[in-house]
């Protein structure tokens, strides 16, 4: 265990991999009692305990109990998610004259790095300890044409809780060949502290005013789109529930942050006035992914039990969908000699 005086992270081993190399589990800790367990096998927050109004502390992300539950299939719960989040269609994009073929994994489309992505690798883990905040660093080489895409990438994440209640995570990259980048974090949010109970109480407020929408595959047509008169309007506060019927599907679409880029920017609020808990995100990327867990019942537990439909909700900040083959959103191809930068907090508190 390292610790100061009111920060501490606790290390454990988590399980084993197939061939024999150990994985670990770091819990990150303040003296609030908000509490962050991260695993250095895909950078997975397995758990985020934080406390209600009556100082009762619940864990609000969905994931499993083991290293095992993490190993099969599941929808990413608490993933980094490289080296592109989000979807490339027909995973395959041109770029400085080449063409690319990526892994396809999501019906005929490219999605979160393919079938072996950032959330399926062991990554190197350093810890640091200071009197405000202490810190989990991650760092994972991805070879050239790792799923199909160009150069050798280095990443490093570092995961950062403070005294504010403040989760930081911040992601660094460098390339020897241009390639697209678009990492992010895939947690499931419930902050009633119950994986069982839906999320259409959760009263939701976007700093966006524009989303985009998507076709059946989820790829971008048309552009941005102004949310006004649709329910895709969190601009005022509202319950997630209040225009659900009105979809499709279900949220499963990248919000526009209003700011300045490169700034950190406040994306969103989200609050469970049952419990009293609060959770702020900022971000310096120029979105974010807002997903209600629309087919978690695909999935199941540990005990062998279904994960409900809309039983959480994941904001993943981000660039957007498909931008290697869309000129007109913001580039995501880092170059040689560049650093990809980007940094998200994740900031809780009670009401």
């Amino acid at each position: 265990m390292i610790s100061t005086a009111v920060m501490k992270i606790e290390k454990e081993q988590y399980g084993e991999l197939e061939d024999g190399r150990k994985v670990y589990l770091f819990t990150l800790a303040n003296s609030n009692k908000v509490e962050v367990s991260i695993t250095n096998y895909g950078g997975i927050i397995t758990a985020i305990r934080t406390p209600d109004n009556l100082g009762k502390v619940a864990n609000i992300v969905l994931g499993f109990d083991n290293l095992q539950g993490y190993l099969k299939e599941h929808p990413y719960f608490g993933a980094l998610i490289g080296r592109y989040g989000n979807r490339i269609a027909k995973g395959e994009f041109t770029l400085d004259g080449m063409e690319y073929k990526l892994a396809v994994n999501n019906g005929e489309n490219h999605l979160h790095g393919g079938i072996k992505g950032f959330d399926r690798v062991l990554w190197e883990p350093e810890t640091t300890a200071g009197e405000n905040e202490t810190q989990l660093i991650l760092h994972y080489r991805s070879e050239d044409r790792e799923e199909g895409y160009p150069g050798n990438l280095d990443v490093h994440v570092t995961y950062a809780l403070n005294e504010k209640n403040e989760l930081h995570i911040r992601y660094q990259a460098t390339a020897d060949k241009a390639t697209p980048v678009n990492l992010t974090n895939h947690s499931y949010f419930n902050l009633s502290g119950s994986p069982k109970n839906e999320i259409f109480d959760h009263e939701v407020k976007m700093n966006a005013g524009q989303y985009i929408p998507v076709d059946d595959g989820a790829i971008p047509v048309n552009g941005l789109k102004e949310v006004d008169d649709t329910a895709f309007d969190f601009r005022t506060p509202k319950k997630v529930g209040r225009d659900f019927d009105k979809l499709q599907n279900g949220y499963d679409h990248t919000f526009v942050v209003d700011g300045p880029d490169g700034s950190m920017n406040h994306a969103a609020t989200v609050v469970d006035h049952a419990v009293g808990r609060k959770m702020e995100v900022l971000t310096t990327e120029p979105g974010f992914q807002f997903y209600t867990g629309n087919y978690l019942g695909e999935f199941k537990d540990e005990n062998g039990e279904a994960f409900g439909n809309q039983t959480a909700m994941c904001f993943e900040t981000q660039h957007f969908p498909d931008s290697p083959n869309r000129p007109e959103f913001p580039s995501t191809i880092l170059k040689p000699g560049e650093t990809y930068e980007s940094e998200t907090i994740f900031r809780f508190s009670s009401e």
